[in-house]
């Protein structure tokens, strides 16, 4: 059986108005719901270990948010500098392509699907 680490989610639980219960209740996965269903384990220990599970993952999400944001802000800099030079190099190669585009043919043209043939309905 799941143990409440903190007591202090358990005073939490009990502060619930019916409407927040239900709705931590429903949020619950995997075996706690069969455990508060097999009456193992009371509403309140139920919704304090719920609530224990929802913090964790919270911190959790935090600190992988926080390393996205450092690996993200750590490529901005160099993404920054990428650009002006792409924009130098950028001019030469639209010049090139317009003048391609002027000097090829144009492609031909497929002519267009055949209808399909009418059948009649057999009455017999």
């Amino acid at each position: 059986m799941m143990k409440i680490g903190k007591p202090e989610y358990m005073q939490k639980a009990a502060a619930l108005s019916h409407d927040e219960q239900q709705r931590i209740l429903s949020r619950m996965t995997g075996k706690l719901p069969k455990r508060l269903i097999k009456e193992k384990l009371s509403i309140d220990e139920a919704i304090a270990i719920q609530l224990e599970i929802e913090e964790e993952q919270l911190e959790e999400w935090r600190k992988n948010w926080d390393k996205i944001r450092k690996q993200d802000s750590a490529k901005e800099p160099k993404a920054s500098a990428k650009p002006v030079a792409k924009t130098a190099a950028s001019k030469p190669v639209a010049a090139t392509k317009t003048a391609k585009s002027a000097t090829t043919t144009p492609a031909p043209v497929k002519p267009a699907a055949a209808k399909p043939k009418k059948t009649t309905k057999a009455t017999s």
